[in-house]
């Protein structure tokens, strides 16, 4: 598949948003805040960046993605969806006993998902895992992981840190969502994690940081983590928590429940508008 321009990838991450809400309100449970703040670094991540081919979801050589703050399958989903990797209707099924699409990813059922995720902090230490298997190998994939802030606060992540530092893992690349809110509230309240950018450069990694709603800024920095050489790289982005829904945005208490019909009918009709000017 040919690599999407700015204008496609940005109506392709507004549609899997659409997409993400629709799957969370059928099944009336869910995480809609953090899936729609990383949906534009996943749609980057998988209609231009990662090489991998969803007819062959179990390629040695592809490129692999770990989902660490892995309550937010409905950004996972959607985006793999899109993706051609199950179809699209599927979504429908999201956390019902009826199909797979579990409310944390799983590597067994789904295909696209790398790694079985939901254990905040683990994520990380998984994706370590694959970049030193392809260094063991001899292979050149890349492993891509995303990480929310609050899931910083987990000491597992600094363990896993240390050792992508000591191993010079430059083919490891690793988003953190900085959306500054967690289930309890804001991320500086219930655990100050900043300075991030002076944390993950004691640790060695090299720190570049975007506006992670801005397409065009996560392409660029997708392609500076490619450059870099000899240290693991770690993409600090600023986003907002429930991007592109009003009533969502900025706001903890969207952090894992459903919209009702009315809140539902808004968002979509929202999120449709959205689709909308980007068709235009």
């Amino acid at each position: 598949m040919e690599k999407l321009d700015l204008k496609t990838l940005r109506l392709a991450a507004a549609k899997s948003r659409l997409l993400a809400v629709d799957a969370v309100h059928e099944a009336a449970s869910g995480h809609p805040g953090g899936s729609l703040s990383c949906l534009d670094m996943l749609t980057a991540l998988y209609f231009h960046e990662m090489n991998i081919d969803p007819a062959n979801p179990k390629d040695p050589d592809r490129d692999r993605f770990v989902l660490s703050k892995g309550h937010c399958t409905p950004a996972l989903y959607a985006t793999l969806a899109q993706r051609g990797y199950f179809p699209i209707e599927q979504l429908k099924l999201f956390r019902s006993i009826k199909a797979h699409l579990s409310g944390h990813p799983d590597m067994v059922n789904v295909p696209g998902v790398d790694m079985s995720t939901g254990s905040l902090g683990q994520g990380l230490s998984a994706a370590v895992g694959m970049a030193i298997a392809a260094k063991l190998q001899g292979k050149s994939y890349r492993t891509y992981a995303i990480c929310g802030d609050g899931e910083l606060a987990e000491g597992q992540i600094w363990e896993a840190a240390m050792a992508a530092a000591k191993w010079k893992l430059d083919n490891l690349c690793v988003f953190v969502d900085v959306n500054g809110l967690q289930i309890d509230g804001r991320t500086a309240d219930v655990m100050p994690t900043e300075p991030l950018d002076q944390k993950f450069a004691a640790f060695n990694w090299k720190v570049l940081k975007v506006d992670g709603h801005d397409m065009a800024a996560i392409l660029e920095a997708l392609a500076a983590a490619r450059e870099v050489k000899g240290q693991p790289v770690v993409i600090l982005a600023a986003t907002t928590k429930g991007k592109g829904v009003s009533f969502m945005e900025g706001q903890a208490g969207w952090h894992g429940k459903a919209p009702n019909d009315e809140q539902f009918a808004q968002a979509r009709s929202e999120l449709e508008a959205q689709i909308r000017e980007l068709e235009g």
